[in-house]
């Protein structure tokens, strides 16, 4: 198949739409359900992503997208604990690429509501039940197994968008695209993100753990796919803030952190206590765990909409409580997409736990963020490498 018509491109007026190749074969296949053009994007993107990653570090990976940026991005691991099954509502026992699709879903849940998942390996039955419970567009990978594709199609009535694509395609070295009629054209980012590039560690804290190398990875892998200017915030192989498309680099930081924060105060005892309503819906219980640990919870409980949600009035999780419990994150890595240009950003991904940094460097004020970096005891590596994603 050289091409596939679309219904319509970014918006309903926008037609005709297509994705095609102008010389060969598409390297992917619709299984299920009819893909749009963001559709599209977001599983091109992703599978970047996730192939870059287990490349990386020989791990399972999978994504969480919406509107071609990560919501979430994480590695398998043997275990989720107790917490993270609570946290991510799954069991124990789940593959290596459901538990890291429990893992990038989780990261945020309340952004990957619709989101477009992308696995590195081929879906099992484990990780097709997970996303079948989900609200989700559509996932990508290089396989499905019989038992998990029968799941998938079943979703949304058969109109889950279910894609394979050929794990071995390589792009073309150059690529093109159109803008208001005229055509841009560079060379493909097909640059190897490994443990040679974090090798200029340039504060006085020169202990870099294995754990941090492969979560610098983990964070610049992921920004290598996020639309710039981005932040991520990344623990334990998985990350846990996202901050993408902002204009001030600090803006970055900030959305990051405080989606970081939120990731961390998800786990506080009063949170793993909440006793919902019966068979209230998994968005509601996302929206309503957002609402409980953000300023606005005051508010529902003067208006008394609380029953509606729990069956018991939850106890209020003061702002001095929350800041106490955030203090407890710990061992974070920060990457970012380009250089920190003043001490601030530093400062702000300190207060969401940042023990270790990677960013390119070359600002004119690198000396302040280094200082800044020493007066916490935190570990920068410059990588020297941009990474923009527009």
């Amino acid at each position: 198949m050289t091409e596939l018509e679309l219904k319509y491109g970014c918006n309903p007026n926008q037609k005709p739409a297509r994705i095609f190749m102008a010389e060969g074969e598409l390297p992917l296949q619709v299984l299920s359900g009819r893909p749009g053009y963001i559709n599209f994007m977001d599983a091109l993107n992703s599978w970047q992503l996730v192939k870059a990653l287990k490349e990386a570090t020989g791990l399972p990976a999978a994504a969480s997208f919406k509107h071609v940026s990560p919501a979430g991005a994480a590695l398998a691991k043997e275990h989720l604990t107790e917490v993270e099954r609570k946290i991510y509502f799954v069991r124990d026992g789940l593959s290596p690429l459901a538990n890291a699709y429990a893992r990038a879903r989780g990261a945020d849940r309340l952004s990957s509501y619709g989101d477009w998942a992308a696995l590195s390996d081929v879906c099992d039955e484990d990780t097709a039940k997970l996303i079948s419970r989900e609200v989700s567009d559509g996932v990508i990978a290089p396989g499905y197994t019989d038992a998990a594709l029968e799941i998938l199609k079943n979703k949304r009535k058969g109109g889950y968008n279910v894609v394979q694509i050929d794990p071995d395609y390589t792009p073309a070295p150059v690529e093109r695209r159109n803008i208001f009629g005229i055509t841009f054209e560079q060379g493909y980012n097909a640059l190897k993100l490994d443990e040679s590039i974090l090798q200029n560690v340039v504060t006085k804290n020169k202990e870099l753990p294995p754990e941090a190398v492969r979560d610098m990875l983990v964070s610049l892998i992921t920004l290598k796919y996020t639309q710039s200017n981005s932040v991520c915030y990344v623990k334990d192989g998985q990350t846990i803030g996202v901050g993408a498309g902002q204009q001030s680099r600090v803006h970055c930081t900030r959305l990051a952190g405080n989606k970081a924060d939120n990731w961390f105060l998800r786990q506080h005892p009063y949170v793993l206590d909440l006793q919902f309503v019966d068979k209230i819906k998994r968005p509601d219980r996302d929206n309503a765990i957002d609402v409980y640990i953000s300023d606005e919870y005051d508010d529902v409980l003067r208006e008394g909409t609380w029953q509606t949600i729990f069956k018991v009035k939850p106890p209020v999780l003061t702002a001095e409580m929350k800041k106490e419990w955030i203090a407890k994150n710990t061992d974070v890595t920060v990457g970012s997409d380009a250089f920190f240009p003043f001490g601030d950003n530093v400062e702000r991904a300190h207060k969401s736990g940042a023990k270790y940094i990677v960013q390119p460097g070359g600002s004119i004020r690198d000396d302040n963020v280094i200082d800044v970096c020493d007066k916490y005891g935190i570990v920068m590596s410059f990588t020297g490498i941009r990474l923009f994603h527009h």
